[in-house]
């Protein structure tokens, strides 16, 4: 039977649940303990996959096709182990799942209410899975009193007393707010907030303080006192320079020890940090930097490609050397010459994204790299990019586009290159989409296999011709383009299986140029970087080294 960790927060969102509970769940590991860590999200939204990045950030893609919370992505790059579907539900995904049954008739005509049904559910969920691991981590998302988590906290009230007595305990995540006037640290909405969690039955056995300045003894001890908490409990949690000292820092403070004593465990087994402080002397020394221009689309948050801002900083790690990334909007040079603003740039990254707007810039982007021979990676929109590129400049197909820009294709307004994709195969049975079926959960989700050309570049890289990446996206390159593209130099090195969809292009003769249509930040840790992030910054290096 695993022990249960639930995380919840108070005061102000956006305090670093997330990013504690994937600490914790590093320090656990540490100590030779299994982990696995969930998210409960209260939106109503079945999953984030239709929200715009600029209301939610980037969605995390699970292997087994799931989108999800950007928090699983702290979870795997600090834990390694690989997200599932069963790791994130909404109360969209929760509610949904009770009028379903209520429909077939599985609850033989009762009357459905949040209590019992709803929070049925949401037991269910977590005892998905149990006894697996030695301990499950599961991150209630929002703030104690938001009115759409109140199903989520009393589930978990039941859960825990349903539960033999020293198997679950409560983590609370909470704000010191500091008043320059009065040269004080407050603790009464530390208090106010752990109230409020008491009053729905919720007593917590872990206090983590968000603070800007050093909290004293004397202010802990008031804190342990009012919120009836042990004094070794209320954990300091201070901002870092790198998310990645989160785990030493939260080990100096005492998370992990509070955590076993508040479970009884005890002598606590040592924990072995090497791989930590290696990760943080590999980001203290670094030996170099390079510069790496985002050009995207969803800039104005840097949330919206947040599994690529740290695969680069793993990337940096690899080659012992600081990545210093600039988000450039692609809008602003699409019908200019993007040249003023990639100048000085030692890379080009060209992320993903979902409409046409932008797209003009980022084809530009991939000119400019191509041309000056500056390494460029295109992510799945920014592979699409670079092939209608090549197309239009070295095929001599100037109307290239994509259906995806104009629904008008069938008119022939354009050369669609890229194309909606209606079939494809995975696993052992064909899934077929169509433009008029819903948006959300039907793209091409989750991990899928692609074969790599012996002796290309991409298969030194990976070192073998065989892979797994994971992939969101409708819109595919056309195979029907390969010769007319592969005569000019553009080599299609990646494929799938059966050979029918593009997995990976690049430019023969250029130092490195790579587009792919899967999502390889989405596999990067910091104790294990990509190989194609890890290689290249490399290349990014080689460029530093001559200008």
């Amino acid at each position: 039977m695993s022990r249960y960790v639930f995380i919840t927060g108070g005061v102000v969102s956006s305090l670093g649940k997330g990013l504690a509970s994937a600490a914790l769940g590093a320090l656990l590991q540490a100590r030779g303990f299994t982990v696995r860590l969930r998210k409960l999200d209260p939106y109503l939204n079945v999953d984030p996959g239709t929200m715009s990045p600029f209301e939610h950030g980037e969605v995390f893609v699970t292997d087994d096709g799931a989108e999800t919370d950007l928090d699983l992505g702290h979870y795997e790059r600090f834990t390694g182990v690989s997200a599932r579907a069963t790791d994130s539900v909404s109360s969209g995904r929760i509610y949904s799942n009770v009028l379903e049954k209520e429909r077939r008739g599985d609850y033989l005509g009762k009357t459905i209410q949040v209590i019992p049904h709803v929070t049925n559910e949401i037991k269910d969920f977590l005892n998905i899975g149990d006894g697996e691991v030695d301990f499950q981590l599961c991150e209630i998302g929002g703030t104690v009193g938001d009115i759409e988590g109140l199903p989520f906290f009393e589930a978990i009230r039941q859960f825990a007393q349903e539960r033999p007595r020293g198997q679950c305990i409560f983590m609370h995540l909470t704000l010191l707010p500091y008043l320059a006037a009065s040269g004080e640290l407050k603790t009464k909405p530390t208090q106010h907030s752990v109230k409020e969690l008491r009053s729905i039955g919720i007593a917590p056995d872990v206090l983590v303080c968000r603070s800007e300045h050093p909290i004293p003894e004397t202010e802990r001890a008031k804190i342990a006192l009012f919120c009836n908490v042990r004094p070794d409990a209320v954990i300091p949690a201070y901002d870092l320079k790198s998310i990645y000292e989160a785990p030493l820092a939260y080990h100096r403070v005492g998370l992990d020890q509070a955590v076993l004593d508040a479970f009884g465990i005890s002598p606590a087994p040592k924990p072995n940090l090497a791989r930590w402080e290696d990760v943080m002397d590999r980001l203290n020394h670094a030996e170099g930097e390079v510069r790496v221009a985002i050009v995207g689309k969803y800039t104005r948050l840097e949330d919206a490609y947040k599994s690529i801002a740290e695969a680069l900083t793993h990337g940096g790690m690899a080659n012992r050397v600081r990545v210093r990334a600039q988000w450039i909007d692609s809008e602003i040079f699409e019908a200019k010459d993007p040249g003023p603003y990639l100048e000085g740039f030692h890379a080009i990254l060209v992320p993903g994204g979902f409409g046409e707007r932008g797209t003009e810039g980022k084809i530009r982007a991939a000119q400019f790299a191509r041309e000056r021979k500056i390494p460029y990676l295109g992510i799945c929109l920014g592979m699409q990019m670079a092939v209608i590129e090549a197309a239009r400049n070295l095929a001599g197909l100037g109307d290239a586009g994509s259906e995806e820009f104009d629904a008008e294709a069938g008119a022939k307004r354009f050369t669609p290159v890229v194309y909606h994709l209606k079939e494809w195969v995975q696993g052992n049975h064909t899934v077929r989409r169509s433009a008029a079926d819903a948006k959300g959960g039907t793209m091409r989700l989750g991990a899928y296999t692609a074969q790599l050309t012996p002796g290309s570049h991409v298969a030194d890289i990976y070192g073998g011709t065989t892979i797994e990446e994971r992939h969101r996206h409708r819109y595919e390159v056309d195979i029907r383009y390969r010769d007319k593209l592969e005569a000019c130099g553009l080599r299609f090195s990646g494929m799938s299986p059966d050979g029918r969809l593009p997995e990976i292009v690049e430019v023969e003769g250029h130092p490195w140029f790579i587009g792919v249509q899967f999502h390889p930040e989405l596999k990067s840790k910091p104790f294990a970087p990509h190989p194609l992030f890890a290689d290249f910054v490399r290349a990014a290096v080689e460029v530093s080294r001559l200008v």
